[in-house]
């Protein structure tokens, strides 16, 4: 057991796992499944995890000296170790769908038609940062409703 969990293996389980959460997403935001599995948190929450499980990995291993965040050679000696990479990556899929389940979460709430988030969810699963940016966009042509005063 122990010789299938390499960087190689979790990094192929983390990227796989991610994507029927994201299909989910895109094509059945509203479905039951899609609310328990992906829009609760769970898979994120489960990702964090697998991330924290990762640098503990790391940081006993051999390359647990090396790197640090301080400059751009240091991050680069950070990620020589493969399960520091990995655990970058699984950074990244965490945080991507956390922002991909914001999107169509405020997009409800604003009354954006579905179909107009598609392009932005697709480019936030892809290329993160350039589908906030869209998204962005087009939440500005949509104003959030103001909340109900409560009595």
């Amino acid at each position: 057991m122990a010789a299938l969990l390499t960087p190689d293996f979790l990094f192929s389980v983390a990227n796989t796992a991610v994507l029927p959460a994201w299909l989910l997403l895109a094509a059945a935001p509203r479905w039951r499944v899609t609310k328990l599995l992906v829009r609760s948190g769970a898979l994120p929450l489960l990702l964090a995890a697998a991330y924290a499980a990762l640098l503990v990995v790391h940081y006993l291993g051999p390359h647990a000296s090396e790197g640090g965040f301080s400059s751009l050679t240091e991050v680069a000696a950070l990620f020589r170790s493969p399960w520091a990479l990995t655990a970058g990556w699984v950074h990244y899929l965490c945080f991507d769908l956390l922002l991909g389940i914001w999107e169509v979460r405020d997009a409800e709430r604003r009354g954006l038609p579905h179909m107009l988030l598609l392009p932005a969810l697709l480019l936030t699963f892809l290329v993160g940062p350039i589908g906030l940016l869209l998204y962005a966009g087009l939440r500005r042509f949509r104003p959030a409703p103001e909340p109900v005063a409560s009595a």
